[in-house]
């Protein structure tokens, strides 16, 4: 039987070796490219075509959302799940929006995310049960994906040119999600708008 062939994306160079090292402990699991961006993810993955691609949330170049977005259209057989030391319910929503199979955090063991990697591979599917109860109690977000992605790029004080930059977006459609994003959360600016976004989970 052929070992499920895994992809595996995480800046953090240190946990990402060590998820390598501990899941090539497993006869039926095969890691075979790593990546420590989106962009290296994708290419990773167009050259590899992994079963399964499991990706960090938060990566530089695109996150995990994004990467899983562009991996639906281009790969469809790859399945994909998404670890992350952060998981909003907006994060969830958007992960589940576009097909990703499962939704854990880091904190998993490397034996429970080799189980997580069968399970997807096998066509199931996984929520963190804290994640998920989180993502229930926030309700429905008023903002698109993108404007979601724009205003947590927004998060840190970040100047247009620089979102920009990191969500591959002109200056001006940036400012157009901004303003959008503030005016349906009823802000007056967008640290607000930010501030108000987190308190209810949606970025």
């Amino acid at each position: 039987m052929n070992p499920v062939r895994v992809l595996l994306a995480d800046d953090e160079h240190l946990i990402r070796g060590a998820l390598a090292a501990l899941l090539a402990l497993e006869d039926d699991l095969l890691v075979v490219a790593e990546a420590a961006s989106g962009p290296e993810a994708l290419a990773m993955a167009r050259t590899h075509r992994p079963d399964v691609a499991v990706l960090d949330l938060q990566m530089p170049g695109a996150d995990g959302v994004s990467v899983a977005t562009s991996l639906r259209s281009e790969l469809p057989d790859c399945k994909v799940m998404i670890v992350t030391s952060h998981g909003r319910p907006g994060h969830l929503k958007r992960a589940l929006a576009v097909g990703v199979r499962a939704f854990a955090p880091k904190t998993v063991s490397a034996q429970r995310l080799a189980e997580l990697i069968r399970t997807v591979h096998a066509g199931g599917r996984y929520v963190d049960p804290e994640l998920a109860a989180d993502a229930i109690s926030a309700g429905d977000s008023p903002l698109t994906a993108r404007e979601a992605e724009v205003l947590e790029l927004a998060g840190d004080g970040a100047p247009i040119a620089e979102i920009a930059e990191r969500a591959h977006l002109s200056p001006g459609t940036v400012r157009n999600y901004l303003s959008s994003a503030t005016t349906k959360l009823g802000a007056e600016n967008r640290h607000t708008a930010v501030r108000l976004a987190r308190e209810r989970g949606w970025v």
